[in-house]
C-alpha cells in the first residue's frame, strides 16, 4: 500500500509503478469515489464511440414468412389477431402467415 500527499492545489501524485502496472501514462483518467470514511480511486477505461449506423445488423431474428416493409406494417392487425389480453399473460406476437 502506498501513501500519497495532497498538494496545496488539491493534487496528488500516483506512485510511478501504478500507471506502469495499469499500462497507462500521462492522461490517465481516474474517478474519485467517496467510500465511507475514505476515498476510492477507479481507473476510467476509454470506450469506443460508435455511430448508430455502425450497429445495424448486430441483432438478427430468424425469418418468419415474407419480408415486411415498414410502410406496410399494421400493428393493429397484430393486436386484433392476438385476441383479448388476459391478466398475467404476456403479449406475444403471432405469425401472420404471410
Amino acid at each position: 500500500m502506498s501513501t500519497v500527499t495532497v498538494s496545496s492545489k488539491g493534487q496528488i501524485v500516483l506512485p510511478a509503478a501504478l500507471p506502469r502496472r495499469l499500462h497507462r501514462g500521462a492522461g490517465l483518467t481516474v474517478e474519485v469515489i467517496e467510500d465511507g470514511d475514505g476515498l476510492r480511486l477507479r481507473v476510467v477505461r476509454p470506450t469506443a464511440i460508435s455511430a448508430v449506423a455502425d450497429l445495424a445488423g448486430m441483432v438478427t431474428a430468424p425469418p418468419h414468412g415474407a419480408p415486411r416493409r415498414l410502410d406496410t406494417f399494421n400493428p393493429v392487425s397484430l393486436l386484433a389477431r392476438q385476441g383479448p389480453r388476459q391478466p398475467g399473460r404476456p403479449w406475444t406476437p403471432q405469425s401472420d402467415g404471410g
